[in-house]
């Protein structure tokens, strides 16, 4: 990869590290990040790709912010580096699915204005390229809605390989019964395409 990620900072040993990318900055969450959080995920598409209900107040939001994002260890705000706006987040968090304590599962969203245009890939090989190159994590893996093509689609282009179909094994934010897509990608493979 030509444009590598650039951690910047790293103060304490289990501190979420900022790393630059070309376009955006990954970052630890902030205590001011609630009104953008509410912002963006207020969207109902982004719940229903995802499995998560649309916040419907602030303080949901805020709810949210503390209990999943904020002081996570490899958990990032996405901010854009053109006009320092949150866009999105990406993380490595604990597979609910696996007993496997040395792996970590990779989660995402991004604002619907920002779509298409490659800033989950980058913002994903950043955060992928930590785990690798810098927690040494032997594997990331992932998973999604069958239906969800940008996302199954961006697992196949960051070279995750699919496992198979995990039947009936999310319960959606409707409570319905969903089945789910399952990949993993390995240190050696990404290492040696990146």
């Amino acid at each position: 990869m030509q444009n590598k990620p650039i951690l910047t900072t790293m103060n304490e040993p289990h501190a979420t590290p900022v790393i630059d990318t070309p376009r955006l900055r990954l970052r630890p969450f902030r205590e001011e990040d609630l009104d953008r959080l509410f912002e963006c995920a207020r969207n109902p598409v982004l719940g229903d790709r995802a499995g998560w209900k649309p916040h419907e107040t602030r303080e949901e939001s805020e709810t949210i912010l503390h209990e999943v994002f904020l002081g996570k260890e490899t958990t990032w705000a996405i901010e854009s580096r053109e006009n320092n706006l949150l866009i999105g987040t990406v993380g490595l968090i604990t597979d609910p699915k696996r007993e496997n304590t040395g792996l970590r599962m990779i989660g995402y969203w991004l604002d619907q204005p920002y779509w298409g245009r490659g800033f989950m890939r980058e913002a994903s090989v950043a955060a992928l390229d930590h785990a690798f190159r810098t927690l040494r994590m032997p594997a990331v893996t992932a998973t999604c809605y069958p239906d969800n093509d940008r996302s199954h689609g961006l697992l196949l282009r960051l070279g995750f390989e699919p496992e198979g179909t995990l039947r009936m094994a999310d319960k959606d934010r409707h409570g319905t019964l969903r089945d789910l897509l399952s990949f993993i990608l390995t240190r050696e493979k990404f290492l040696s395409t990146h």
